[in-house]
């Protein structure tokens, strides 16, 4: 799992949702996942045995297409693009591949593989599927989500409608607040990568029995992995189906499946009793948890270590350890959580605060944004681009005292934004003369954060 703190999946999630938001569900695909849901909610018992006609039907294909084009996203293996189905023509793609799911003559393809650069330096595989598997996936989720929704847990915070990371920190927050003190600030070894099939295909059962629903999601567990080998060439593999284990990164079913596979957890955490036992609370966002204690957090991390063996899932010891608030802090989701000082009274109390690594993240994203080597694009389209990370970073850390880290980032797009502006233009020194504060946020439009914190209640240190 990746190290703690608001990870590029975090971050993605965040600007999917925007993207999304503008994007209106159909008044027949919302009628039809209520319906779901209710049924779901009433009965917990009860098992679906017809879904799979629903996953051709005209609205909700074409609602998922619209969803998968939102989020853009570049080709699979087949290298189609969206702009080749706009050329063919979408109305006719979308009822193409609603014949091919009704004779069902759909199959998946392989999933291209990239690696991505994590916080720490290293790299994270990446699946992209093809837009027809996209889409494919996007429908089965439009009709499943309703159904798990009524049965995942209040400790899960991630990938759900009205939760996000927010709610978990605010959770986490509110426990410490009322002793819940001793902490197991818990990491897990690959998780997406770890899920076995066979007890995750146990979980999806449970609910659906539509066999040709079951297949379609075994299909997509299994399906091979392509990318390129180091020499100009392809080649695939079947990594997953060989060992049984893995969710498939960066599709649109995978984040459903980790909540179901993580739920297990927390129904055994609560059918053992630990949760009344310790008075021991799971937060979940993700693959990332913490458990907060009242006390004997010692032994809440062995239970800890005996369920996730019977999940065949592996704790990192090397990031696993115990926490004791306030003596302590741990960071979750990008925060730090621990003793803070008012500044202008010097009273201390429990509160969250972005972290550290955190602000370094955002401190060496503005520094790649204003290289010097980048002096031929011209300056509204770097102030535009520093402005979007700004706000998109200030949007997420708005919970507590974030007014020292606002200014720091401040005093560092300043400072970069001005070498840079003193290198386009050719000018000596530091720019503080010919770029003063108010070209920059006057007539470059850059963003002025600790100015946004007047809007924040929690933002008064």
């Amino acid at each position: 799992m990746e190290e703690r703190g608001l990870s590029s999946r975090s971050t993605q999630q965040v600007e999917r949702n925007r993207r999304l938001g503008n994007l209106k569900t159909p008044e027949s695909v919302q009628k039809l996942r209520t319906a779901l849901h209710a049924k779901a909610k009433e009965e917990p018992g009860y098992r679906f045995y017809l879904l799979y006609d629903k996953l051709y039907r005209q609205d909700v294909l074409e609602y998922a297409y619209r969803s998968c084009k939102a989020n853009k996203g570049a080709a699979g293996v087949d290298w189609m693009r969206f702009e080749d189905i706009e050329a063919y023509g979408e109305d006719l793609w979308i009822g193409d591949l609603a014949e091919r799911l009704k004779k069902k003559d759909y199959r998946p393809e392989a999933v291209k593989r990239v690696w991505i650069p994590k916080p720490n330096g290293k790299l994270r595989p990446l699946g992209i599927p093809t837009i027809t598997d996209r889409v494919v996936q996007t429908a089965l989720m439009i009709v499943l989500e309703p159904i798990f929704e009524a049965d995942l847990q209040p400790e899960q915070y991630a990938y759900r409608a009205d939760r996000g990371a927010h709610d978990a920190v605010r959770a986490i927050h509110r426990l410490l607040n009322t002793g819940h003190q001793h902490i197991v600030d818990a990491d897990l070894t690959g998780y997406f990568d770890s899920i076995p099939h066979a007890e995750l295909m146990k979980s999806v059962a449970r609910r659906i029995v539509d066999r040709n629903v079951l297949y379609l999601i075994k299909q997509w567990l299994v399906a091979p992995v392509e990318e390129d080998d180091g020499h100009g060439h392809r080649k695939r593999t079947t990594h997953n189906r060989d060992i049984g284990c893995g969710t498939p990164q960066g599709s649109p079913i995978s984040p459903l499946l980790s909540n179901l596979y993580m739920r297990r957890f927390i129904l055994g955490w609560k059918h053992l009793g630990y949760d009344q036992r310790w008075s021991a609370h799971i937060v979940n966002y993700s693959d990332d948890f913490v458990i907060c204690c009242r006390s004997h957090a010692d032994k809440a991390m062995g239970a800890m270590h005996n369920i996730m063996e019977l999940l065949k899932l592996t704790v990192n010891e090397d990031k696993t350890h115990l926490c004791h608030v306030p003596q302590e802090r741990f960071d979750f989701l990008g925060y730090t959580f621990g003793l803070c000082y008012n500044h202008e009274t010097g009273r201390a109390y429990i509160g969250t605060k972005p972290s550290r690594k955190s602000i370094k993240r955002m401190v060496k994203s503005i520094t790649e944004e204003t290289d010097r080597r980048r002096t031929l694009l011209d300056a509204d389209f770097i102030v535009n681009r520093l402005n979007r990370k700004l706000a998109g970073w200030a949007n997420y850390f708005c919970l507590g005292p974030v007014s020292s880290a606002y200014k720091a980032i401040n005093i560092h797009v300043k400072q970069r934004l001005r070498r840079w502006l003193c290198k386009k233009h050719k000018v000596q020194g530091k720019g503080f003369r010919r770029f003063p504060d108010q070209y920059l946020y006057a007539q470059l439009g850059l963003i002025n954060l600790p100015k946004r914190t007047h809007d924040l209640p929690w933002a008064k240190a």
